[in-house]
């Protein structure tokens, strides 16, 4: 089991810490739903060091990137970053990533922090091209300060205008007195912020800061328990849950990333999906009764019979119902479709309804 870099401070601030893709990380602090709701309207900050960090750089980057990744990084200029996932060969995902661009020819790959071996492995075996690339996996750590008061929080850290970044944009500047910090504009919650990219050196010394400055706007650390129930309350999948090496990312509602604008792997059989159809799609739903739907629960029509199952699913802290993803059959994917969750001995009726479910 790795520690991250900051262990011990999340340790001594009293953190839950439980394994996660052979990471000890930290869980919860206060508890799930006072860590969602100061995200969701101030401040908190989450250390997620435990991802992933490939460097693609020379003058076949771009043409490596292209080949193994759906959506079409040559739209990307530098400072820009992009979405996206790795098809595999048979119609399923490897992992889903962030693409940075961060200079003309240095492309930054963020993946799943279970992933990295599996991804690195993958895309060493595609690249023909002899890119260069290098794992900085060990090397770097990512804090991420989510939330609408995070610009006006981390402002006095910069002496970039944060107001300025837009969405999926970022800048490589100084941060809390450190040089080529990449400042970016990105995060799985749905309530803005920032993503902090540095070096494990580096980490400690801007956690500090990160506090000290946002200590009037009533910043808290934030666990992976809380992100998981803000990400699911934007429809955002999770790998291993919602998208994995059997779903296709035209079943999974991640068309508009994947572009056939360029040959990809498997792109071919894809492009098909797009065209004619597929027999399954992940869907939104909410509980019209009491309960909690989870990973794995079956999910029935209204004669009982199986249609799929739930992906993920929680008890929406901001919404205070049941919410939850799970592929079904075409037929009953349509908003407003009536399903039915299996909850233990209980068959509690849902709502197909469209995403996000926590409209802000």
């Amino acid at each position: 089991m790795k520690d991250v870099s900051l262990s011990h401070i999340h340790q001594s601030l009293g953190a839950k810490m439980v394994p996660f893709a052979g990471y000890n990380m930290p869980v919860q602090y206060e508890g799930v739903n006072i860590e969602h709701d100061t995200v969701r309207k101030g401040v908190g900050v989450f250390d997620v060091s435990h991802m992933g960090e490939f460097l693609i750089e020379g003058p076949n980057a771009l043409d490596l990137i292209q080949s193994v990744c759906s959506n079409d990084a040559s739209i990307l200029n530098v400072g820009k970053a992009q979405y996206s996932c790795l098809p595999n060969a048979s119609g399923g995902i490897v992992d889903d990533l962030i693409i940075y661009r961060i200079k003309e020819e240095t492309y930054l790959l963020v993946v799943n922090a279970s992933n990295i071996e599996k991804d690195w492995n993958w895309i060493t075996s595609k690249n023909y091209m002899k890119a260069e690339m290098k794992n900085l996996s060990d090397d770097y750590s990512l804090l991420a300060v989510q939330g609408p008061k995070a610009v006006e929080a981390m402002q006095s850290l910069t002496s970039i205008d944060l107001s300025s970044i837009q969405f999926y944009n970022f800048e490589v500047s100084d941060f809390a007195g450190i040089d080529h910090v990449i400042i970016s504009a990105t995060g799985y919650t749905g309530s803005g912020g920032f993503e902090i990219y540095c070096k494990n050196s580096e980490v400690e010394h801007i956690w500090h800061q990160v506090f000290s400055a946002g200590k009037s706007f009533g910043i808290k650390p934030i666990g992976l328990a809380a992100r998981d129930t803000l990400r699911l309350e934007m429809g955002y999948c999770l790998y291993g849950n919602d998208i994995d090496d059997t779903t296709s990312p035209i079943e999974a509602g991640l068309g508009w990333i994947t572009k056939f604008t360029k040959p990809f792997t498997n792109h071919e059989a894809l492009q098909k999906q797009k065209e004619y159809g597929v027999y399954r799609k992940l869907v939104a739903f909410e509980l019209n009764e009491r309960g909690i739907p989870r990973h794995g629960y079956p999910i029935v029509d209204g004669n009982g019979n199986a249609i799929g199952n739930v992906t993920s699913g929680t008890m929406s802290p901001s919404l205070g119902k049941g919410i939850g993803m799970g592929y079904v059959s075409v037929e009953s994917s349509k908003i407003g479709s009536e399903i039915f969750i299996q909850i233990r001995k209980k068959t509690i009726p849902a709502t197909v309804v469209k995403l996000p479910f926590y409209k802000g």
